[in-house]
């Protein structure tokens, strides 16, 4: 599944062209310098991010249902004489989640003092303690070989069978838990389809010329922008290099980024109509289990 990924929403950094020599005799005007193309605003880029409808549907935040899930194994494991504390679900912009699959968005910046802030993690648990045992595991992750499995086409992903997190879950999904997780893998898997898929889009091709030749008349050779940024593969090269502000200058004048998410979005649109039962069970699951997490929260609408 697809892990978290950083979306730097600020505006692109947009190099300006600058007028031409002047030559000829005193008082001829000089020519008026290029007007430089718009940035993508915060605004329209948020916009791009969420218009793919798989990739929606996948980075679509759920903190209620997590910390219902949260709460309800903590009630779980108390039952069972043992004290579970796993970290509170924090509250996120969902675009912090959202993939950037074409590359630089914004001019990379070093984040001063990230280092002091990392993120809160639980903490092992003491050596001899009781949640270092045996049977505090077994409580909480269930026996090993009553585990389940959801496959979607080209992936198998396991989960607890019973115990305290399959509980939790099944508290919030019934019987549609298993069904819940095969409809991510489809998803993950339809996502990163449609991004191969995309490639061979008309209007996709044409663009990616467009930027191509831009990025030449830059002074740099580059297929597109995912191997550009590919190949510099660390913090101090991707701050230093010159040809991203050119990356990113060439995205704009060509409308890049645009024709891209409004491309894989039509790509991503294709397979959910061919696969109509996946949204509908999807809204269909979603809506239960926002309805069992009010519940476990205090937060449901009352009869």
């Amino acid at each position: 599944m697809p892990g978290p990924r950083r979306a730097v929403l600020a505006p692109a950094l947009v190099l300006a062209a600058v007028g031409a020599a002047v030559s000829g005799c005193a008082g001829t005007a000089a020519p008026e310098p290029a007007r430089p193309q718009k940035a993508l605003t915060q605004a329209r880029l948020t916009d791009l991010h969420q218009k793919p409808p798989v990739t929606r549907l996948l980075f679509t935040p759920d903190t209620e249902g997590a910390e219902a899930q949260r709460k309800s194994a903590i009630t779980c494991m108390a039952k069972h004489g043992y004290r579970y504390a796993p970290v509170a679900v924090q509250k996120s912009d969902d675009a912090d989640q959202l993939p950037q699959p074409f590359g630089l968005e914004a001019p990379v910046s070093r984040r001063a003092g990230a280092a002091a802030s990392p993120p809160v993690t639980e903490k092992p648990p003491a050596k001899g303690s009781p949640e270092s045992t045996a049977a505090y595991a077994k409580a909480l992750f269930g026996d090993e070989s009553k585990r389940v499995t959801a496959k979607g086409v080209r992936m198998t992903v396991s989960r607890p069978g019973n115990g305290c997190l399959a509980e939790a879950e099944t508290r919030l999904l019934g019987n549609g838990r298993m069904r819940w997780l095969q409809l991510r893998i489809l998803l993950f898997e339809a996502q990163e389809q449609a991004r191969k898929d995309v490639e061979k889009d008309a209007a996709f091709q044409t663009v990616t010329g467009r930027w191509r030749q831009c990025m030449k008349q830059a002074g740099f050779k580059a297929k597109d922008p995912v191997g550009l940024l590919g190949s510099l593969n660390t913090d101090e090269a991707r701050h230093s290099s010159p040809a991203l502000p050119a990356d990113l200058r060439c995205k704009t004048e060509t409308g890049y980024l645009t024709t891209a998410y409004t491309r894989l979005a039509a790509v991503q649109q294709r397979w959910l109509d061919r696969h109509p039962d996946v949204q509908s069970d999807w809204t269909s699951l979603s809506a239960r289990q926002k309805k069992a997490a009010g519940e476990v929260l205090g937060t449901g609408k009352r009869d």
